[in-house]
């Protein structure tokens, strides 16, 4: 279900004026220039500069009144320079000739008077991506929408929250969210590139029931073209059947049981497996998966792809943030690990090469090589049989020099494969290594939750703390 919008515009550099952008690509280009040639002049060794620009609109209601109405625009020049081996940053929202020189002077005294690092600087050349492959991956929708609409939306959103049940007495608001920008960067080694994305969102929080009884639960919808979003009916009917479901949860004793976590936090799990398989926490030597480049961690039927080049994916680029090409590959195959995430610096650090993935990893995918076309999550809660459905967590529980794993959380007792009543105030615990190991099925409900997809995911055993 999609809220069509008329005005959803979409195009790359020469749609940007239109996006109400205050600099162009060629402003942004210039400064660049302007930068490099003066860290030049200064006598650095190898220079790069970013020039960015953002603007958007975020709205929100509750329980049918107007909130807030905030508009953001801002802009930035970082640098960064080097004097061989030495290293030295700085940033400007001034983009006159006379703040940038001041800028480059700033980052390269910095530069001359930081200690020697022998793994600092620039890409290798042979990694930087070419102008021929920067693909246009229709990462840029502006939203040509105002306050007024944006309040119209969420006032919906809202509204059809309301309206499932009587007993969604409450709100914590609903709010609307359209976010633009741009930028160019270029160094030393011969990269120049840039583009310009959008991202924009729908979301509501309706609270059920009253007293120390109620329950509140949320849902949101988030694309890079305003014209994918969810209606905003579809969002609040969601977002309060789930508040609904959640009434009169209890707790339960402790126990040892299979976990099941719904799709958006199953996300989760395959984000601490990319933060601790990560350059950083490894040439740190602070991660539990240290030195498991083709060992076993996920069980065996799990794999993990990533793609860069997925259309409008929100973790889609054709290079890096520091110019590397990006490129598909296999991250996880048959449950082995096949490669890290590294940026040049981590991978020097490492003595291994960069796998393009400075700023993060791009649209990651985790799969199973049992799971059929109908397994969705009544097919899940089946496959979990008797143990606990998980839809929220509460914490920071995860310590990942370790693994261990501990967090507050919400959800259902699931007995014979039907969920038997809500729970709460119970706590799950475990450690990230069994964890993935014992990952006994994927769902086919997959869910998209930022730049990775994955659907539920049935743990095979767990500590679950309650009475």
């Amino acid at each position: 279900m999609k809220d069509n919008n008329p005005r959803a515009r979409s195009g790359g550099t020469a749609a940007t004026k239109e996006a109400g952008f205050a600099w162009k690509r060629s402003d942004f280009e210039e400064l660049v220039e302007y930068a490099l040639a003066h860290a030049a002049k200064l006598g650095a060794t190898d220079a790069g500069a970013e020039a960015s620009e953002g603007c958007g609109l975020s709205v929100s209601v509750r329980k049918g009144e107007l909130e807030t109405v905030e508009r953001n625009r801002d802009k930035s020049l970082g640098i960064t320079v080097y004097a061989g081996n030495r290293r030295g940053n700085a940033s400007t929202s001034d983009f006159s000739r006379k703040a940038i020189e001041q800028t480059v002077q700033a980052a390269y005294d910095i530069a001359r008077f930081t200690a020697e690092d022998p793994v600092a600087g620039l890409p290798d050349r042979e990694d930087i991506a070419a102008a021929h492959e920067h693909v246009d991956l229709d990462l840029f929708h502006a939203w040509d929408i105002d306050s007024a609409e944006a309040a119209e939306l969420a006032l919906r959103c809202e509204a059809a929250a309301f309206a499932v049940d009587k007993r969604i007495t409450n709100s914590e608001g609903a709010g609307v969210s359209a976010q633009q920008s741009h930028f160019y960067s270029g160094h030393t080694h011969g990269f120049r590139g840039g583009y310009a994305s959008s991202r924009h969102s729908l979301s509501v929080a309706p609270i059920a029931g009253r007293g120390d009884g109620m329950q509140r639960d949320a849902w949101y919808s988030s694309m890079r073209s305003p014209t994918e979003l969810a209606s905003p009916e579809a969002v609040g009917r969601y977002a309060a059947e789930r508040a609904l479901s959640r009434l009169k949860s209890r707790k339960i004793t402790t126990r040892e049981c299979p976990v099941l976590f719904e799709s958006p936090l199953a996300a989760g799990l395959l984000g601490a497996y990319v933060q601790a398989t990560s350059g950083g926490a490894l040439y740190r030597r602070s991660t539990f998966l240290l030195d498991s480049l083709g060992k076993p961690v996920f069980a065996p039927h799990i794999d993990v792809l990533e793609d860069p080049f997925v259309k409008r994916g929100k973790g889609s680029g054709p290079f890096d943030e520091e110019g590397v090409r990006t490129k598909p590959r296999k991250v996880v195959d048959g449950g082995r690990v096949e490669g890290y995430f590294l940026s040049s610096y981590s991978a020097r650090k490492l003595g291994m090469k960069t796998t393009g993935n400075a700023g993060g990893s791009h649209n990651l995918a985790l799969s199973s090589r049992l799971t059929e076309p109908g397994d969705d999550l009544v097919q899940m809660l089946k496959k979990l049989g008797t143990g606990l459905f998980v839809i929220e967590l509460m914490g920071q529980g995860v310590n990942y020099v370790t693994g261990d794993y501990s967090r507050g959380a919400s959800g259902f007792w699931v007995e014979n494969g039907e969920i038997a009543f809500p729970v709460q105030e119970i706590t799950i615990a475990g450690n990230l290594k069994d964890m993935l190991m014992g990952i006994d099925a994927v769902g086919a409900d997959v869910y998209n939750y930022g730049a990775k997809a994955v659907g539920s995911i049935l743990v095979n055993r767990m500590k679950v703390a309650g009475n």
